[in-house]
């Protein structure tokens, strides 16, 4: 949660086509705010005549910040898919772009396998939300060691020729933070992170099951990350460095405040992250950011209290399909169509997301 105190707070954020001249006038607010359409920009500028394979937390984002798929179509996209493996590219298309939030390493791998292997590709782009510092850590082959370039992310880059069936094919691997997803100007939500919950007590004892019995844990505030499952820590860390991305767009340093176990853990790894160090040298900006463990404060956090609008909303329709942070809304009121079976499915639900950002 940022401090928004210390700065005006911004009231209008548009796509940036050039950010280098923008930032120069732009408060740390207004970067804040700016930021996830800026990401989107890496992407939208690749999309052109492409088919585009998208996991729904980068959907979600894309939902959010830029409009959702009319931006990529409005970019020349052909085609928007879900990232599976049911899906392929049709006949004469043969430019793919595949945007995920994990690591390209398993299960993700598999799917861009299979879908490449389906296809007719001769160009084909990935961008993941998991930094190369982070792959890198993760490469069994690698053990974790600083190198020059971007070896894990070049070596993709071969493997999706090779699924491609020639070489001479082109194929790019690029890092780009999808995490934030733009409510308003002063919000910032992270979908793709949803899943990471606070330590409770009860997890002492996965936690402490593979420890020798003198250094068990006696409590969730003595837990480090290290003792965490792996896939627990390659999300934690792919969040910090989400975030330090987001502090160096906006050049700031940071005064990091945590209350409660799990959020020290991720206090300390934005602190410890790469870039953070040369960040906060050159930073001309300073915010604080206060990392809350919402167990702490479970009536506040689960409580219906009725007292605004929004609350009312998020209570009482279902989420839309694929989204954490998005109710679907019944839009066969605003019709004259009858509820039958024949024309189940043909109206799409609408959403508080708007087309047009403001």
């Amino acid at each position: 949660m940022m401090d928004y105190r210390r700065t005006p707070l911004g009231t209008s954020m548009s796509r940036l086509r050039d950010p280098t001249s923008v930032l120069a006038d732009m408060s740390p607010t207004d970067s804040f705010a700016s930021f996830p359409s800026h990401v989107w920009e890496k992407v939208l500028s690749k999309v052109k005549k492409a088919v585009v394979f998208m996991d729904e937390p980068c959907a979600e984002s894309l939902h959010w910040s830029v409009g959702g798929a009319a931006a990529l179509f409005e970019a020349g996209a052909r085609n928007v898919k879900r990232f599976s493996s049911f899906e392929a590219g049709a006949d004469g298309e043969p430019k793919a772009v595949f945007v995920v939030s994990t690591l390209l390493k398993g299960r993700t791998a598999d799917v861009i396998k299979d879908i490449i292997s389906l296809s007719c590709f001769q160009y084909c782009v990935v961008f993941t939300a998991v930094p190369h510092s982070l792959h890198l850590s993760s490469s069994s082959s690698s053990g974790g060691t600083e190198s020059e370039g971007s070896p894990v992310f070049e070596r993709f880059e071969e493997k999706l020729c090779e699924w491609m069936g020639d070489m001479n094919y082109t194929a790019e691997v690029a890092y780009a933070p999808f995490a934030f997803a733009r409510v308003s100007p002063q919000l910032l939500l992270t979908p793709a992170f949803a899943d990471i919950f606070p330590l409770l007590e009860r997890d002492l004892e996965s936690v402490n099951e593979k420890r020798p019995e003198k250094r068990r844990f006696s409590s969730v505030a003595d837990v480090d990350a290290a003792a965490l499952p792996v896939e627990l820590q390659v999300k934690m860390k792919a969040f910090a460095a989400a975030l330090d991305a987001l502090l160096e767009f906006s050049h700031v340093r940071e005064e990091s405040f945590a209350v409660g176990p799990m959020s020290r853990l991720l206090a300390a790894e934005l602190a410890n992250h790469p870039q953070a160090k040369h960040r906060k040298k050159t930073a001309q900006n300073k915010a604080s950011v206060v990392f809350i463990d919402r167990t702490l404060d479970l009536t506040g956090a689960v409580g219906h209290h009725g007292e605004n609008l929004v609350e009312k909303i998020l209570s009482v329709l279902s989420p839309l399909p694929g989204h954490v942070t998005d109710v679907q809304v019944d839009m066969w009121e605003l019709t004259q169509l009858r509820q039958t079976s024949e024309v189940q499915g043909v109206l799409a639900p609408g959403c508080l997301a708007q087309n047009q950002l403001p």
